[in-house]
């Protein structure tokens, strides 16, 4: 592991705020999938694939993708049942992953640079671990990787409900009883730190995501498997066997970026660290004053993270300056919010799994 550097900002676009990029519902093995295309600005562009986290969608990726399409011929693809896809049969790290393996294989692009937030952070670790020739590179946002302490995550309030017979049925009703707005604030607060950093035209478009939710019935359904399957996961990444996301992740080839939020509230801080420390080809990047998805709150240092990380593995510097170190500092300036490093989570008893905890009832996530 090594202290992820910032590219140059001078050699990022201009401020500006595009729409959510134009998508495209395309039946893949019999079911709808929503994709939605960036399309790049720059004539020697290479593929990339961006995946959402838990209860969020492909609009989540609008500016970061947007700054890197100079480099970067983007795809965000929504994972079954959130967004606008159709819903999966079945909602586990794998059954994500295999969507995404055969959306790459369906597209003919891979391999693909790779991109994912919380949830779509561990299925894209189960994919760049499994079919290492899919990946270029690889950048994580927040991975949803396993720790046992769910009092540090917001979620933890969820668990009671993996007991229930049933148990979407009350959160479909809980879903119900709650204006679309009121949802739209508690994701917002659940995923963002500093609130002042969105701008109210991404406000609208988070509304307007929350209002498509409603209109699914499948949505309450597919957000409680989910994160059925996703705590699964994290129990058997603690147990014997070849499953253990702890182990896919040390397998992984692919020069990797991870970005963590020190402000977190649904994964917890040390899981980042620790995800970097396992990854042999790791780079971390621990953003001061920054929540669970930095895509959005700080697309800019994001993306100058991983303009480095492109440079580096294609050999090339800035044509004016060597690239910029991360330093701490500031966190209101858009690209002085950068702490290198942070604290790593200890080893779980002999295993290659972390135990970790953090902090942070049940919010619906815009990004997870």
């Amino acid at each position: 592991m090594k202290r992820a550097a910032l590219w140059p900002e001078e050699h990022l676009p201009p401020h500006r705020l595009p729409p959510p990029w134009p998508g495209r519902a395309v039946r893949l093995d019999g079911m709808l999938t929503y994709v939605r295309d960036t399309p790049a600005t720059g004539p020697d562009a290479e593929p990339a694939l961006y995946v959402h986290g838990l209860g969020g969608s492909s609009q989540n990726w609008t500016d970061l993708a947007g700054l890197l399409a100079d480099r970067l011929d983007g795809q965000a693809i929504d994972l079954p049942g959130f967004g606008r896809s159709e819903p999966g049969l079945r909602y586990t790290i794998p059954a994500f992953a295999e969507r995404v393996v055969r959306w790459i294989e369906h597209s003919g692009r891979g391999p693909v640079h790779l991109f994912g937030n919380s949830l779509g952070g561990a299925v894209s670790v189960y994919v760049a671990g499994r079919r290492p020739d899919l990946v270029r590179t690889l950048t994580l946002i927040s991975p949803a990787l396993p720790f046992l302490n769910f009092g540090r995550s917001l979620q933890g309030r969820m668990l009671p409900l993996l007991a229930i017979p049933r148990g979407e049925r009350l959160a479909a009703w809980r879903l119900a009883q709650l204006a679309p707005e009121v949802m739209a604030q508690q994701a917002m607060e659940a995923c963002v730190a500093d609130l002042s950093r969105i701008s109210e035209q991404r406000r609208q478009e988070a509304l307007e995501e929350i209002r498509i939710r409603y209109e699914a019935t499948h949505y309450a359904a597919a957000y409680v498997r989910t994160f059925r399957g996703l705590v699964a996961s994290f129990l058997r990444s603690y147990l014997p066997g070849p499953g253990s996301l702890w182990r896919i992740a040390a397998g992984i080839q692919a020069p990797t970026l991870v970005v963590g939020g020190m402000k977190d509230r649904l994964v917890d801080v040390r899981v980042a660290p620790q995800t970097a420390r396992i990854i042999p080809d790791s780079r971390l990047m621990m953003l001061a004053g920054v929540g669970h998805v930095a895509q959005l709150e700080v697309p800019r240092t994001v993306a100058r993270a991983v303009l480095h990380l492109l440079a580096e593995v294609a050999g090339s510097t800035p044509p004016d300056r060597p690239p910029t170190p991360p330093v701490s500092g500031d966190v209101g300036r858009p690209d002085a919010d950068t702490h290198p490093g942070g604290d790593v989570a200890p080893r779980a008893g002999g295993s290659d799994a972390p135990e970790c905890g953090g902090d942070a009832a049940w919010q619906p996530e815009v990004a997870s």
